[in-house]
């Protein structure tokens, strides 16, 4: 029995070897002397971001990256002691919580960048930062026009010092499209600039996932892995590269099953009407408010016994339904109270992941993988 037993009956798993095995792969990436930072915002993209990140850390991790302070400071009290950045400037009210629990900010704004050093200073610290460079995903950064002048109004203060100097790629899925090797220039050019006029850089860094897996020319110092760390692939043309495990599946038990009559409707709105005799509906206890959009309703199918079924009526806020019936020429079992089905993950032969139920929403696997991790509980095996 496993602790969602105790609570639900709906639960996600992750499987540590497949995290481990992953984070290795991008490890084995790169060179002795090249880190690797991965990236555990958004509780880990659902799988919980403190027990990731030790699994991490024990597979080669060399830093991990935040999205907020708040993450970044339940990392610190989870037992991380790695360096942890923010890929973000936080507000200047932030500045005490960084330097108290050792966080380094993006910096993009002098105003933020002297009061962090102003505020260092008083504390007796020196406040490390990564100076984020915008190199035409127009997000977030110093335009990479103007870094060197941004460096030079800043770098006098001895309260501060530049960790590192990174960018964001939009188009990193296309490695040979214009739009890449554009800012593949532009911050290559401004890094060069700023070690020409003898400032330090520190640790260069560019490449997110999709960039890690298809283009070695841009891992400089440290490749940013995200979300294939968790066995999903950032695009199509990553998945021929490198094969990755997948961490989360999602499981519920069957808290309710009935045989209405022909012609009975299920859910809200009756958007399903049961066709015929002997067709069984069961209740699961999982819906919109843990990931489940409700724009799956009547589009998407859950594992049985190694056996897709349909599932059925609009998914409601905790719960929704899926129809079991047989046919002369396949026989499925009728479920019974209590049983396991599987609505993202492997039983058998058969396999429901996060890229098909993506493509059902129109969206991507990062965002479906985020959605089951709010509210479900995580059971690690």
């Amino acid at each position: 029995m496993n602790k969602a037993d105790l609570t639900r009956w709906s639960w996600v798993e992750i499987d540590r070897g497949a995290l481990r095995r992953n984070t290795r792969a991008y490890k084995n990436l790169l060179n002795p002397r090249q880190r690797l930072c991965c990236v555990v915002k958004a509780d880990a993209y659902g799988h919980g971001a403190v027990e990731c990140a030790k699994i991490m850390y024990s597979a080669g991790a060399d830093m991990f990256a935040v999205a907020t302070v708040n993450e970044g400071v339940e990392l610190r009290q989870g037992g991380i002691t790695k360096p942890i950045l923010i890929l973000s400037e936080p507000p200047i009210e932030a500045i005490p919580t960084l330097l108290e629990f050792d966080i380094m900010p993006s910096v993009y704004t002098s105003d933020f960048a002297l009061a962090y050093g102003e505020c260092a200073v008083a504390a007796g610290k020196v406040g490390k930062y990564h100076l984020a460079i915008e190199t035409g995903m127009n997000r977030i950064g110093v335009h990479y026009t103007q870094v060197l002048d941004f460096v030079r109004g800043i770098n006098f203060h001895r309260g501060i010092q530049c960790d590192g100097v990174f960018t964001h790629f939009a188009t990193a899925d296309e490695p040979s499209g214009w739009d890449y090797k554009l800012q593949c220039q532009r911050f290559t050019e401004a890094v060069q600039a700023i070690k020409d006029a003898g400032f330090e850089c520190g640790i260069v860094h560019c490449a997110n996932t999709p960039s890690s897996m298809l283009d070695p020319s841009m891992h400089f110092d440290m490749i940013r892995a995200g979300v294939g760390l968790y066995g999903m692939q950032p695009c199509e043309l990553s998945g021929r590269v490198m094969q990755l495990d997948p961490v989360m599946s999602v499981h519920a038990r069957v808290t309710r099953v009935a045989h209405p009559a022909m012609g009975e409707g299920v859910g809200y709105g009756f958007t399903y009407r049961v066709p015929r005799t002997r067709v069984q509906i069961c209740t699961l206890p999982i819906g919109y408010a843990d990931g489940l959009s409700r724009t799956l309703s009547n589009r998407m199918d859950v594992l049985y016994r190694g056996e897709r079924v349909h599932q059925v009526g609009n998914i409601c806020m905790d719960q929704f339904m899926v129809a079991i019936q047989s046919n002369p020429a396949h026989e499925i079992p009728e479920a019974e109270y209590g049983d396991e089905i599987i609505i993202v993950g492997r039983d058998g032969d058969a396999e429901i992941t996060m890229d098909e139920m993506a493509r059902l929403r129109g969206t991507i696997n990062y965002e479906v993988a985020c959605g089951f991790g709010m509210r479900l509980d995580k059971v690690y095996v």
